[in-house]
């Protein structure tokens, strides 16, 4: 019956793992029903809702819980560069999409990625990235919702991606272009938003500057020089600079110590914040961050550190947590809040730690 349904309305009769179904379910904060019935075909099949006269077959179908269709895809690429969509982009991917692309290059080199559309569900369906074979301990990062990610690099010479959807709500999907980086290039670093990017080299000993447009302030280092590290491996000296609305919190910190604290602590931080800080330490060096007070409403409120091991950590709760230590030469602290719940907040003491080996550049960090 279910063939029939899908054929009469996209007019051919499809594999059945290419349906699923695109639903509005009833949803509450923090929670979401576990049961839909199917009134819409997939958007990834280009079909309209069903004509009443076959809208009354779906009173004959049962309720579909989150396990019963699973969409698999993906697979192995190899080559200098290509392109990796999601099913059904620009159009929509499947509900109960289960995805992996592997990308092998050859061994030595590197691969970067760079976002040209990304549009999933927030916080339902995922692209999960690993930093080499499909592993957790490869994991890397998870994104969701509708935000352009940054170009990621990864660290050797396999890179794969996993996308995950739910049974309920679909959106256009992803496209990303990946190209093989010989050992000597850092790759395109890519520009935040309403930022500006001058330079076009980004091979070891080249240098690019950022800036922001009118009413954006940099948070960050201004200048990035490809260099070579301890490991041989061409990188960036610094991160990427973000660009905050002048009348937003944040800031970029240097110097070997100091204090990290939520807005207004030690009072109640306000609702819908959105705050970044960037710490600066000289190349080779790492930082440290301990926590000294730590109050937020869970799940909802939260901090993300990034430049960390794991590369990011999601902080929420009314436990103190442990102290982090950075991986690279800097840190970045992102305190997002919602519009309900109010607690104490943050505060934190960072420490730059000074690396016993002679930094990559041999020179000190250079103003600003």
């Amino acid at each position: 019956m279910l063939r029939a349904i899908v054929a009469a309305c996209c007019g051919a009769m499809l594999d059945m793992m290419a349906v699923s179904f695109v639903v509005q379910p009833m949803r509450m904060r923090g929670r979401r029903s576990a049961y839909f019935y199917p009134k819409h075909l997939c958007s990834a099949l280009l079909c309209k809702e069903l004509p009443p006269s076959l809208a009354s077959l779906l009173d004959l179908l049962p309720a579909y819980t989150e396990t019963s269709f699973i969409y698999t895809c993906g697979g192995t690429l190899k080559g200098r560069n290509g392109t990796i969509e999601s099913p059904g982009f620009p159009y929509g991917y499947p509900n109960g999409a289960n995805c992996t692309w592997v990308i092998v290059v050859e061994e030595g080199n590197r691969i970067q990625i760079v976002f040209q559309s990304f549009a999933v569900e927030e916080e339902y369906d995922f692209l999960s990235l690993y930093d080499g074979h499909p592993h957790p301990a490869n994991f890397r990062t998870r994104l969701t919702g509708f935000q352009m990610p940054p170009p990621v690099t990864s660290t050797g010479s396999v890179f794969s991606l996993r996308l995950t959807s739910d049974f309920a709500v679909s959106a256009h999907g992803f496209k990303i272009y990946y190209e093989e980086l010989q050992s000597s290039a850092c790759g395109n670093p890519g520009v935040p938003p309403k930022g500006i990017l001058s330079g076009t080299r980004f091979n070891v000993g080249d240098k690019i500057r950022y800036s922001c447009v009118t009413g954006y302030v940099l948070d960050g280092h201004p200048q990035l020089t490809c260099i070579t590290n301890a490991a041989n491996m061409a990188v960036w000296d610094f991160p990427v600079p973000i660009c905050r609305a002048e009348d937003t919190c944040g800031d970029t910190l240097r110097g070997s110590s100091g204090i990290i604290s939520s807005p207004n602590f030690p009072s109640e931080y306000y609702n819908n914040a959105d705050c970044t800080w960037t710490i600066l330490a000289d190349p080779g060096d790492t930082i440290s961050v301990i926590f000294t007070d730590f109050q937020t409403e869970e799940k909802y409120d939260y901090l993300e550190v990034e430049g960390s091991e794991p590369p990011t950590i999601w902080l929420s709760g009314m436990n103190v947590p442990s102290p982090i230590v950075s991986n690279k030469n800097w840190l970045r602290l992102h305190f997002v809040t919602d519009s309900n719940h109010r607690y104490k907040g943050f505060s934190a003491h960072y420490q730059g730690r000074h690396s016993l080996q002679s930094t990559p550049t041999g020179a000190p960090m250079p103003a600003v």
